[in-house]
């Protein structure tokens, strides 16, 4: 029971079966749960970004878990894991402020660093037992939040 749960939560409900751009899709599903998020607890900036970290930190932590059991069933770092993508969209919406355009752009920002690891971000998948698998994209959500909250002071 309990490898199926991993499973589970390692592929995001099973989005990480998708057999294109499944890290992607995982990054939209977080999306698609800041939006619930949103439409919970409406415009309460404090709950709203409450939530969201606590669900960042559970499924990081949730996450190292489930990663380090299913890579050594499907692989390391296997394009079915995207529960690290889930963790990474929410960091990189945490603490901004909900609007459409920052949804997109969050979601933008998060799947560049995600794709393309700038700044070091490529050296946390060295880490063992699932770490590196979920440290490489809370690296590329805190980017990602970083690189979102300049560009809303700048606009």
């Amino acid at each position: 029971m309990k490898e199926k749960i991993y499973k589970i939560v390692a592929s995001a409900f099973g989005v990480g079966f998708i057999p294109k751009g499944s890290g992607t899709f995982g990054a939209i599903l977080a999306c698609v749960g800041v939006v619930g998020v949103h439409e919970s607890v409406g415009d309460n900036a404090f709950l709203y970004n409450t939530i969201l970290l606590t669900l960042s930190i559970v499924g990081l932590w949730i996450g190292q878990k489930s990663a380090a059991y299913t890579e050594q069933l499907w692989g390391e770092d296997a394009s079915k894991i995207v529960i690290d993508e889930v963790v990474g969209q929410w960091i990189s919406l945490c603490f901004i402020p909900f609007s459409w355009r920052n949804l997109l752009l969050g979601l933008l920002w998060f799947r560049l660093y995600d794709i393309f690891k700038p700044f070091y971000i490529r050296r946390f998948e060295q880490y063992p037992n699932g770490w590196g698998v979920m440290l490489d994209d809370v690296a590329a959500g805190l980017w990602a939040n970083v690189s979102l909250q300049i560009l809303i002071l700048i606009l």
